[in-house]
């Protein structure tokens, strides 16, 4: 077996999970059953991935760091079949990816760029069967707040909207190396099938939550004036004078959906 001898690089965000529990509790949390086509994002070296091998016997990892993807290749090996895509995971593709199937989607996400990779695993949801991300835990605090938080915004209100949101467990900074200073938690993303997303107009809907929550301590009527007046606020049923982080996400929908359909 090749070792690793790349120290985790700062520039990528790289912290190497290491504690056993924990990479257990993900493969469980993961639960791979014949026939998934499973995709780790940042594989980094091979926490997750060897122990995804050895139970699931094939994986696909999207690698952006080079010095990894040799070491990465010959250790995997000794535990099954692994296809890496060297790449920004930004250019993949995820659904050309899934082919005319869906795929799973795993991953130690960096810090730095999670918010980015959550959009865009959003925007292949139709093809994305679930999602197991480990990402600081102030994120994961934030993807499934509820109105009245204040940590509830923009990030929720969107992946609520599309996925179901279920924060599984904390991880504490000494999983990893180096350790981080935070906390981690480990998410697990359902995309709700299309019948039951809301949405009609996605634009639209992306539009009213950017603006609703671009200043937080604004009325929506003042917030949203670049958007709609607030008769239109009131039309869809709610309250213009409320602040964005006291509207739920239903409403925030209602509101875009009324908005694409009168300028239809």
């Amino acid at each position: 077996m090749t070792a690793f001898t790349e120290p985790p690089k700062k520039r990528l965000g790289q912290h190497f999970l290491h504690e056993r529990g924990i990479i257990d509790r993900i493969v469980l949390a993961v639960d791979p059953q014949p026939g998934d086509r499973l995709v780790e994002i940042g594989p980094g070296q091979g926490a997750i991935t060897f122990p995804l091998l050895d139970r699931h016997h094939e994986l696909t990892v999207i690698e952006f760091d080079r010095d990894l993807i040799a070491p990465l290749t010959q250790a995997a090996q000794a535990h099954g079949t692994l296809h890496v895509i060297h790449s920004d995971v930004l250019q993949v593709d995820f659904t050309a990816l899934a082919g005319d199937g869906t795929i799973r989607l795993v991953g130690n996400l960096p810090y730095n760029l999670s918010s980015p990779i959550l959009f865009h695993a959003l925007d292949h949801a139709a093809v994305v069967r679930d999602m197991h991300f480990m990402l600081q835990k102030e994120v994961v605090d934030r993807m499934a707040a509820g109105p009245g938080s204040k940590v509830y915004g923009r990030l929720g209100v969107m992946l609520q909207a599309y996925c179901r949101v279920t924060p599984l467990f904390d991880v504490p900074p000494g999983a990893f190396r180096p350790p981080p200073k935070v906390d981690s938690a480990v998410v697990r993303l359902v995309p709700r099938p299309e019948p039951e997303i809301a949405v009609h107009d996605r634009a639209t809907f992306a539009r009213v939550v950017r603006d609703a929550f671009s200043q937080r301590r604004k009325t929506l009527r003042n917030a949203l004036s670049n958007v709609c007046d607030a008769d239109a606020i009131a039309a869809a049923g709610i309250d213009p004078t409320l602040r964005a982080e006291q509207v739920p996400v239903e409403a925030f929908v209602a509101l875009a959906n009324a908005l694409a359909r009168d300028a239809a």
